[in-house]
This record gives structure tokens, sequence and C-alpha cells, in this order.
């Protein structure tokens, strides 16, 4: 499988796997070793996580099954995000629900991180969502700390537009230090941050894109869907003359841009992970790209 260079340290697959879910997957601790471990031997290294996924629990669900492989650490990238806080009874901060970019709580959330994964480092953390209180002097303070600590090796945003983006960038050049990642909502379905130039930004600044939510949380694939529907009638056409999934049509939807987007996947099924695999090998045409992104137009282009 391709990968993605993020920094000069890094290097992403052209596929993530992401474990917002994986409390809810009702797996042992070694059949989610396994999992990984089956990820890995398919070329999916990147994997995704959140402080706050799972009620702060899918963190550490992770590391008790990395742990069992101590080895399989260095096949595989952590991602990480921070920022949010939750209702939650775990910590006595999580009292209710706002954000928190303050330097020192995206150094204890980090520190906390590591210690659920079990691991000494992550690959990359994401501040999670914008603040309207954030100041991006303090955020860039917590990032050099953590970089000089050996404790993160890129940085990225989740959720950010471009002027939230020019701020923190900003601010962070001046201490040499550049935003790889930027991870956006986008599907065959949610579109808003092609319309809105988003993608290309990105692509401008040489910051990389990475997709959650690519299949957009089943609405693709809902009977009573209107929107939904109609743009699975579109993929399933090609999908028929392609010979493969419709899964597989959405991701090489995403292959086509140019800017190295990485889909995050979410499901734990590997049927539904090798259709996605299937599709970095599907070429559609421009004709079948512009057919799908009108269907979620739902109007044609100018």
């Amino acid at each position: 499988m391709e990968r993605i260079p993020i920094n000069q340290h890094v290097t992403f697959s052209k596929l993530i796997q992401g474990f917002w879910r994986a409390n809810q997957w009702n797996m042992t601790h070694q059949q989610l070793n396994r999992f990984i471990n089956q990820l890995v031997e398919r070329g999916i290294t990147t994997m995704d996580h959140a402080d706050i996924y799972g009620d702060y629990e899918c963190e550490i669900i992770f590391g008790k099954a990395l742990a069992l492989s101590p080895k399989l650490k260095e096949d595989i990238q952590l991602v990480t995000k921070c920022g949010i806080i939750l209702p939650s009874n775990k910590y006595i901060f999580t009292d209710a629900h706002r954000y928190d970019l303050s330097k020192k709580h995206i150094i204890a959330s980090v520190e906390q991180s590591l210690k659920n994964l079990n691991v000494d480092h992550v690959d990359n953390l994401l501040i999670h969502r914008p603040s309207p209180l954030m100041d991006p002097v303090e955020i860039t303070e917590a990032i050099v700390t953590l970089v000089n600590d050996g404790k993160i090796k890129s940085f990225g945003i989740s959720n950010f537009n471009e002027q939230q983006y020019q701020l923190l960038s900003n601010q962070l050049t001046k201490e040499k230090l550049h935003i790889s990642v930027n991870q956006l909502e986008l599907s065959p379905y949610y579109v808003d941050n092609i319309n809105n130039d988003m993608i290309t930004a990105m692509y401008q600044q040489q910051v990389k894109v990475m997709a959650w939510s690519p299949y957009a949380g089943g609405k693709l694939f809902d009977s009573f869907d209107d929107k939904g529907q109609r743009i699975l009638t579109v993929i399933k056409q090609i999908a028929n003359r392609y010979g493969v999934s419709p899964n597989a049509v959405i991701i090489s939807w995403f292959d086509k841009f140019p800017h190295d987007i990485m889909p995050i996947l979410g499901t734990s099924k590997l049927d539904r992970i090798d259709q996605a695999i299937e599709g970095l090998s599907v070429t559609i045409t421009d004709q079948e790209w512009f057919d799908i992104y009108t269907a979620a137009l739902g109007h044609d282009i100018p």
C-alpha cells in the first residue's frame, strides 16, 4: 500500500484505521491484537485515536492489545487527538462539555494518551477541534515542549477551517514547526470541504488531509435517506462496471484526488476493509468522479 509522507520522520498508510468505536467491538485483548496484526499484514499501519473515544476507554483497550505484541509498535503509526472535554466519571476535569486548548491540558492529555496506549511517543498529535478561546501562542508552547521531549513526531489539526489554520500556522512557523495534517469530514455524501475550497487550501499549504466518516456514517447506505440513495445509485452503477463493491468505488473516489487524501476506516469487519483496499486498485474516470459529486450536490456543476 502506498505510503504518504507526513514529515521527514513520519509516513502514513494510504488507508487509516479508526478506533473510535473499539469499545463496542466486543473483542478480547487477544482478538484486538490479532485484528491489528491483520491490518498491518494488509498494509494499513496508521491507527487513529482520540483521548475521548469510547468514554475515554478506547486508547486503554488498544494499549492492552498492543502490549501483547511489543514489537508491533515498530510497525504502526499512532495518531491521537486532544482538546475536547466530555462529561464522564473517568477524571476530575471531565465535569462538563467544553474545549480546553491550554498548554497544561494539551501536555497532560498527551502524557495520559501515552500511558493509555502503552507507548513512549505518538507519531501525530491533532488538536481535535478549534476553540473560540484558543491562544495560538499557548498551543505552540505546548507543541514545542512535546516535540522537544520526544513525545510527538508530528503535529496536526482536526476540523479547522482556513482562517483557524492560518492563525495557528503563523505562530508555529515562528518556531519552525509545520501543521502536517488536517482531519476533515469528507465523503461522497458530505462535500462541503470541497465546495468551500478547504481541500484546495490544504493542498496549497502542503497539509495532508485525513478524511473522517468516508462512508458518511452509514448515510450512503440508509434506505430512508433520499440523498444517500441518490448517490448510492450512481456508485452502484460504477461498481457494476468494474465488478467491485460500492465500498471500493467510494475509496476510489477519494483516491482520484491529487491531494493524498487518507480515508479513516471505522469498521472492524475484515471483508469491508478488504473492499476498501480493493478500491485503491480501481481507477474511476473523471466523468465517474463528477457523476458521484453532482449526485451529492443534487444539481449539475456550472
